[in-house]
């Protein structure tokens, strides 16, 4: 992190303002693909909920990663961003047949989840291959938010109902050409995840036709100084193996797909925001800025862990302060934190803010949504604007009352 580039940031655009590092991005998603090196087809795909903005799209299809993607307008913007449609897997949970039928005419990679999707989508579009999603069931991830291949997950078809779902393709001629696991996000133990890799090859083995084994994501980065992370290069050299004696004995080569969002964009993110007051109460000393959970919501909905640090003042002595933001709830960044000292007018920087930050902002309290700003060669550049009144009000239509 270059402090003083990120300081003339918050004087040329402003703040509140997000900044994001494509080197990097290119240095998480080159780690990734180097520790699956013995694999000889490998595919990431980044999962774009992370952070859609259409020039990180851009950045990452010119590594020549794919994308994964969760609705249809995520998959339009990546194609806006020039990804072609067989680039673009599109993993939907729980929407209407409508939304499946545009992937089917957008030309798009499907993930099914659903049983009752799988049979209607066999009967409509017998020939269009699709990819199962199945539900390992392993509870793994974060906190209970972020796990999504428990047994009570709303997500996947259950390994149980295997032998209806191959009843099923034998049924209406449905040709399956991936099997898909997700089973959380910030997975830190290793053998929970092959454990995971083992099922879905056992899954796997009964289809015959498989082109690729898309294995999610869910890899845990630092939130801390010298925090735990996932050990990638460990995952590659025992997944890696294991593919190849696999895909040994399945008796074709297929491609090990991955679906990375935070993994390749958390680090490289920076919020910056401005402290407008600093309050002492009986017992807390507050440092409120100019941002609230409308602009950064993961502490508040996830208790996730910012770590925030006084660009302004790097030198100035410790001391604890509770940063909240301008919002009319309670809005808690981050209590009782040892932060340098921090006055009125500094800017503070938040960490790990390259994904679902600027992705879950909102109008809340009527308040504009941040700038956005890429760092490019060294070059800050404006890759969204911040918002307006005009903006606010735009899709509004005033009638006479």
């Amino acid at each position: 992190m270059d402090r003083e580039q990120l300081l003339n940031v918050a004087e040329k655009f402003g703040t509140p303002v997000y900044v994001y590092d494509s080197e990097i991005m290119r240095a998480q998603y080159e780690r990734m693909i180097n520790a699956f090196s013995t694999v000889k087809k490998v595919k990431l795909n980044y999962a774009c909920k992370a952070n859609t903005n259409l020039n990180i799209l851009k950045f990452f299809k010119s590594l020549n990663s794919g994308l994964d993607t969760v609705s249809i307008q995520e998959a339009m913007i990546g194609m806006k961003a020039g990804f072609e449609p067989n680039e673009i897997i599109y993993t939907p949970n729980g929407v209407s047949f409508e939304e499946i039928k545009m992937a089917v005419e957008l030309g798009l990679k499907i993930n099914i989840d659903n049983i009752s999707v799988l049979e209607h989508f066999g009967h409509e579009f017998p020939d269009y291959p699709v990819c199962i999603r199945i539900n390992p069931h392993i509870m793994a991830g974060g906190n209970s938010k972020i796990s999504v291949g428990h047994i009570d997950s709303k997500f996947g078809i259950s390994v149980h109902q295997m032998p209806l779902v191959k009843r099923m393709v034998e049924n209406t001629g449905l040709k399956i050409n991936g099997i898909h696991m997700h089973t959380g996000s910030d997975i830190l133990d290793i053998d929970v995840f092959l454990q995971g890799a083992e099922i879905l090859f056992e899954v796997a083995k009964d289809f015959k036709d498989l082109d690729y084994l898309d294995f999610g994501s869910g890899f845990k980065v630092p939130y801390y100084p010298n925090g735990d992370e996932t050990d990638i290069e460990y995952l590659g050299e025992k997944l890696g193996n294991r593919f190849n004696v696999f895909q040994k004995k399945y008796g074709k080569e297929l491609t090990l797909m991955f679906e990375p969002g935070k993994y390749l964009v958390s680090q490289s993110g920076y919020f910056l925001a401005s402290v407008n007051v600093v309050k002492q109460t009986t017992s807390t000393v507050f440092a409120g800025i100019d941002s609230g959970f409308n602009h950064l919501i993961r502490p508040m909905f996830y208790g996730a862990h910012h770590e925030i640090l006084n660009l302004s003042n790097p030198e100035g002595r410790n001391r604890y302060y509770t940063v909240v933001g301008y919002i009319c709830e309670t809005d808690t960044f981050g209590n009782n934190r040892k932060i340098n000292e921090i006055r009125e007018g500094d800017v503070l920087c938040f960490l790990n803010a390259g994904a679902y930050c600027f992705s879950m902002a909102s109008n809340y309290n009527s308040r504009f949504r941040p700038a956005e700003v890429l760092l490019v060669n060294g070059e800050a550049q404006l890759i969204r604007k911040r918002e307006t009144i005009e903006d606010l009000l735009g899709t509004t239509i005033e009638i006479s009352i």
